[in-house]
């Protein structure tokens, strides 16, 4: 399934880049799932995307959690916490 991701604020400056179109293997069919499959890539991925970290996911922009579905050409967004003031 082909989705489009993007990468905003400090992330986009660790991996280098501000999104992509991926086609994902049949079996990543959650924002988790998502995650674990980019941060195999390794290195700098890895560090930026780690499962303890505070970074907050949107598909098609609505807030998600890691068991939130994904489904051919979703938006997800990968962000670290904002707050306000």
């Amino acid at each position: 399934m082909m989705v489009k991701i993007l990468y905003l604020a400090k992330l986009r400056d660790d991996l280098g880049t501000s999104g992509e179109s991926l086609e994902l293997p049949a079996g990543v069919t959650t924002v988790d799932g998502l995650r674990e499959h980019l941060m195999a890539r390794g290195g700098a991925w890895r560090q930026s995307l780690a499962l303890n970290s505070s970074l907050c996911v949107a598909v098609n922009f609505d807030i998600a959690q890691p068991t939130t579905g994904i489904k051919p050409g979703d938006e997800i967004a990968f962000f670290p916490p904002v707050t306000g003031g």
